[in-house]
């Protein structure tokens, strides 16, 4: 188990204005405010309940936005569709909480407006005391530079996946290690393949090799910060290089359409029968659903069934993605 304590920031990481992001989140929380008051004919108690805020904080802000003409019949703002989106998922899926980040072509990438949605919403959410676990991939790499820094007192990072031998920069020990070094945490490390030859490996590097204390210490984790793959695609599946193009596709013949953590699971959520479920060195999904904020982030065309599938593997109490994924999940979602 590798475990160092992280520094200062390191230089040219991207600034985002305190203010600018302060305004936005300002706006956003006072909109939805008046789409459940005026809307959803919400009371006010029960507004404040959902937001997590007193109930003066959303009478000022009705008031508010019945000043800047934002509520006339209806709810004049940019962020009207956004809010919509958000309330439907979370009614939906069951969520607390879910982050629609707009994008001005339907077709354009979503990773980046998806990032900085999470960073934007992790500045605020870590708080000193939290033991969190994070997962990697393309979507939280993104997410570091929008993260405000902050010393943050007993907060630990812990890695969920091994991988430490392969140098990319989504490895998931890189981005544990940089998100500790963001709030100046201790971050620890599972240095170990992320998937090994044999059931008897994975329990001997537990058992033998000093990993016990991560998974012991993923009992009990305030938070985990999660992102799943697709699998429809070599380029998307192949993207750590720890799998070959032979098991994408027996995953797949097995009814496969994404991974957690390298734990493959088909559209209801299941866990599929193939070997790497078994041989992957990563906190299980039993341990992760322990956690009482678990932070889905990730969207794309590619990962609709991932994310309709995840919503009962890890059952997210708080899921950020963009506003076509979101209609996705929501026109192809049974329940709906």
């Amino acid at each position: 188990m590798g475990r160092r304590r992280q520094g200062e920031p390191e230089n040219g990481r991207a600034e985002v204005s305190e203010q600018v992001v302060n305004e936005s989140r300002t706006d956003r929380l006072r909109i939805r405010a008046a789409w459940m008051y005026f809307v959803e004919q919400m009371t006010q108690n029960e507004i404040a309940d959902v937001l997590g805020v007193g109930r003066v904080t959303i009478v000022r802000m009705l008031a508010e936005a019945r000043a800047r003409n934002e509520v006339k019949i209806t709810i004049e703002s940019e962020l009207l569709e956004i809010v919509r989106l958000e309330r439907a998922l979370e009614r939906t899926f069951g969520l607390q909480q879910a982050l629609v980040a707009p994008l001005t072509d339907p077709l354009a990438d979503p990773i980046p407006a998806i990032a900085a949605k999470t960073g934007m919403f992790l500045s605020d959410a870590m708080k000193s005391g939290m033991r969190v676990g994070v997962g990697w991939g393309v979507t939280l790499f993104h997410t570091l530079p929008f993260i405000s820094a902050k010393s943050l007192t007993d907060f630990s990072v812990i890695s969920l996946l091994g991988g430490v031998g392969v140098a990319r920069r989504t490895n998931p020990a890189e981005f544990a290690w940089r998100f500790a070094q963001i709030f100046q945490g201790d971050g620890y490390l599972m240095p170990t393949p992320a998937v090994v030859d044999s059931v008897e490996t994975k329990i001997a590097l537990v058992e033998r090799c000093g990993l016990q204390e991560i998974f012991e210490m993923a009992d009990a984790l305030d938070a985990v910060l999660l992102s799943v793959g697709g699998i429809a695609s070599a380029t998307t599946f192949s993207r750590g290089g720890f799998l070959k193009e032979a098991d994408r596709e027996a995953l797949l013949a097995r009814g496969a359409v994404g991974d957690l953590l390298f734990h493959f699971f088909d559209r209801n959520g299941d866990l599929v029968d193939h070997p790497v479920n078994s041989h992957v060195m990563s906190v299980d999904v039993d341990r992760l659903r322990k956690a009482p904020i678990r932070i889905l982030t990730s969207g794309g065309v590619e990962k609709t069934e991932a994310l309709l599938g995840a919503m009962n593997l890890i059952a997210p109490t708080i899921l950020i993605t963009d506003e076509e994924s979101a209609r996705r999940m929501l026109a192809h979602d049974s329940r709906v």
